[in-house]
């Protein structure tokens, strides 16, 4: 679950999946200019893009987690740098590995005509 008030921010291109917390909040930082400890959430993916790594500093401490899918890529923007906002029910379909950019119901509702 995303905190109240958080953003979504994919960084754009791939990462170093070598960079623990401290490198990928350096990138933030750095090569992002945002803030790494400012409550948001940071989406990475690798080159292979079956891995991704998300950071998030709570106020307390930085968090990261890491998801690798068995089968498939992760789906990402194809610009090579800068961010990209997330709602958090992208972030949901994006860790399923469903296209974030433009989920299909597999259904249709009926009216109750």
């Amino acid at each position: 679950m995303i905190p109240a008030g958080a953003r979504v921010w994919i960084a754009l291109g791939h990462t170093d999946m070598r960079k623990g917390m401290q490198g990928l909040a350096l990138l933030v930082q750095q090569g992002l200019k945002r803030n790494p400890h400012g409550g948001d959430l940071f989406v990475f993916r690798g080159r292979a893009g079956s891995l991704i790594k998300i950071i998030w500093h709570d106020g307390i401490g930085m968090s990261l987690y890491a998801k690798r899918l068995e089968k498939g890529r992760f789906v990402w923007p194809s610009a090579s740098e800068g961010t990209v906002s997330l709602t958090p029910s992208q972030l949901a379909c994006l860790l399923e590995g469903i296209d974030w950019r433009n989920p299909q119901y597999t259904w249709r509702p009926q009216s109750a005509g």
